[in-house]
């Protein structure tokens, strides 16, 4: 029987990225790029092997071809890729720094993918899908987002669809800080795998221990918990393999964070939908978000299968 796919489902973006340090004004050179948190998952499966198919809105632009072009080359079903001929595909502008996270600019406001809606998705085939993977980008864009990321939720459940969400939180594309904690907090109690991070626990249940976090969101109603701690590894409390912090690896060198935590999504999803155990699931995610921020891009280090199995056997703890 044909492997099912993994569904992601957000926006994709025009990635301008500085070559030399400074405000975006000052900048006289930038790279071109292709990113988006849910598309970066999906380049992280299908290098490791898996099949994934993207579902988003694009403009009639350069930025919606170049995005097409990039997932044909890296093996991403572009079937459910919706069209408006009337609005743009978003892009945005990232910073470059020695030290901390880049600076974003974004133009994404009005974008086609913006507009996404329940109705987008009625009549998509579910049945080709074992997972559906979100994050909190999506529906931060507009209140239509918000309904469609409901409504997928709802169809994931109803479909016995396996839904997992990363919360990845831009609190300045959101109404206000309380409208996002109450529907981020609401959606992960619907999920059967929430990824929160410290920080973003912090941000929405006031919670720090990674513990503490992972026992919330469990007693909310989310089936399976995994809370990322930067260089300690990662925490997960499962319904079936109770609870364990699994160490991260050793990283030489950081050159960009950005992607890190969508490279560790890709490496527990993959793991997941192989059948490994909860811990080794978190093992991978660890060991690819690791690869990830030793590489310049958003996705450009996300790993081929040959690579990872190299890094995770010869690294040291």
């Amino acid at each position: 029987m044909e492997e099912k796919s993994i569904l992601l489902v957000g926006e994709p973006m025009g990635l301008f990225i500085a070559k030399t340090e400074g405000a975006f004004e000052d900048v006289d050179e930038y790279a071109v790029a292709t990113c988006g948190a849910e598309f970066n998952v999906a380049v992280g499966l299908t290098r490791l092997g898996h099949r994934a198919s993207y579902l988003t809105k694009l403009g009639p632009d350069p930025f919606g071809k170049r995005i097409v072009k990039f997932m044909n080359k890296e093996g991403i079903a572009t079937d459910d890729i919706l069209y408006d001929e009337t609005l743009r595909t978003g892009f945005m502008l990232k910073g470059s720094t020695s030290e901390g996270d880049p600076a974003i600019y974004y133009f994404r406001a009005g974008s086609a993918a913006s507009t996404l809606a329940p109705a987008d998705v009625a009549d998509l085939d579910y049945s080709k899908f074992s997972m559906i993977h979100m994050t909190g980008i999506t529906p931060a864009l507009s209140d239509s987002t918000r309904e469609v990321c409901r409504y997928l939720a709802a169809k994931a459940h109803e479909e016995d669809i396996f839904l997992s969400f990363d919360p990845n939180l831009r609190p300045q594309l959101w109404p206000s800080r309380e409208v996002m904690a109450d529907y981020l907090n609401e959606f992960a109690a619907q999920c059967d795998l929430f990824l929160p991070g410290v920080a973003e626990g912090e941000q929405l249940a006031g919670l720090s221990d990674p513990v503490a976090i992972a026992r919330h969101y469990r007693e909310l109603g989310a089936r399976n918990v995994v809370v990322k701690v930067g260089r300690d590894g990662a925490y997960f409390d499962s319904e079936d393999e109770g609870r364990a912090l699994v160490p991260g690896f050793h990283v030489s060198y950081v050159v960009d964070t950005v992607g890190a935590g969508d490279g560790f999504a890709a490496g527990v999803l993959s793991a997941r939908a192989e059948g490994l155990s909860w811990y080794d699931s978190v093992r991978r995610g660890n060991a690819i978000g690791a690869i990830q921020i030793m590489s310049v891009g958003d996705n450009d280090g996300l790993p081929t299968r040959e690579e990872l199995a190299i890094f995770m056997e010869t690294d040291e703890h």
